[in-house]
């Protein structure tokens, strides 16, 4: 055990999974918090039943922001020197904590390291195989941790912790915060965790990106600039490109329809071709690549949303897809 390591453990309606989040932390840290997101199922018994030593219980207005905040305060009255935050359909691997307390201790400008995250079953969907394909791009990128890292805590806790009106993407707004503050995050290239995305329907792989799309939109509304290059593609691809097929349809000439399907087809056919590059087999990358393509339309969708409601002066919603 880990005298100077505390873990904070969040979910919502994970009780299927919770019990292997918690229990692979009881041997490396001292103490546990678990955060519930108001769940339905047994979570709660089940975060007590694994040895959680605390349980904090959150009512709506909910978030995975406001939940880790929680979990931070909750540990404050004796605060560790380091703290694992891990979601609960997360399973921290053996010898994890050990490996990025040493990194930490080593680097007195480090506030997080994280490692790659993996899919229990990454070939059982292709929805499973693309988001395994996102945990490698998370440390490949290397600029932000994700809701599964190790901190140090008092860092973590003064710099504000994480923005608890956004529903998505405040991981990265909490990482700009961190290094606008002089400390950096850094991946470290060993595995951290499994995760269990059991996912084999396109609606919830839709609601996800809808998700994504309210990020992109909100965290640029707090940072000028922030997703940039993802709102342009969201844009292009699923209003631009379609408007000019309407309308060259009908005003112009019907191959202007053909011609834009046929952007479609290239860069479907491109982003094939590169996931297979990256190890996909030809099915799901195929698949992988249509994904993608349908992936902005949903972002559009999560984009119009947020300004939807921004427009009304509601609070961001939450957006569940399991």
């Amino acid at each position: 055990m880990q005298a100077n390591v505390d873990a904070v453990v969040i979910g919502r309606n994970e009780g299927a999974r919770l019990g292997k989040a918690i229990a692979a932390l009881r041997a490396d840290v001292r103490r546990v918090v678990y955060v519930d997101s108001a769940s339905s199922d047994d979570s709660v018994a089940v975060a007590r039943a694994a040895g959680a030593d605390a349980v904090v219980v959150l009512c709506p207005p909910l978030s995975a922001a406001r939940a880790r905040n929680a979990g931070l305060r909750a540990l404050a009255d004796d605060p560790p020197a380091f703290v694992q935050l891990v979601d609960g359909d997360c399973v921290l691997v053996p010898g994890w904590i050990e490996a990025g307390r040493t990194a930490l201790a080593g680097r007195g400008d480090l506030a997080a390291v994280f490692g790659r995250v993996r899919e229990e079953a990454p070939e059982a969907s292709v929805y499973n195989r693309m988001q395994d394909h996102e945990w490698h791009m998370v440390v490949r990128g290397g600029a932000s941790f994700t809701g599964v890292f190790l901190g140090r805590f008092t860092p973590l806790l003064e710099t504000g912790g994480f923005r608890e009106d956004l529903i998505a993407g405040e991981e990265g707004e909490f990482c700009d915060r961190l290094r606008a503050g002089g400390w950096q995050v850094a991946p470290l290239d060993r595995d951290m965790a499994t995760h269990d995305l059991n996912m084999h329907r396109l609606a919830p792989f839709w609601r996800r990106a809808v998700r994504a799309g309210h990020s992109f939109a909100q965290v640029a509304s707090i940072t000028p600039g922030a997703y940039r290059a993802e709102r342009i593609r969201a844009w292009g691809w699923a209003a631009v490109l379609p408007v000019v097929a309407v309308a060259g349809a009908l005003w112009v000439t019907p191959l202007a329809a053909l011609a834009v399907a046929a952007l479609y087809a290239a860069s479907v056919a491109r982003n094939a071709q590169r996931l297979h590059g990256e190890g996909f087999g030809p099915r799901h990358a195929l698949g992988g690549a249509l994904l993608l393509t349908l992936s902005k339309f949903a972002n559009l969708q999560g984009m119009m949303t947020w300004a939807a409601w921004r427009l009304r002066g509601r609070g961001p919603q939450l957006i569940e897809y399991r």
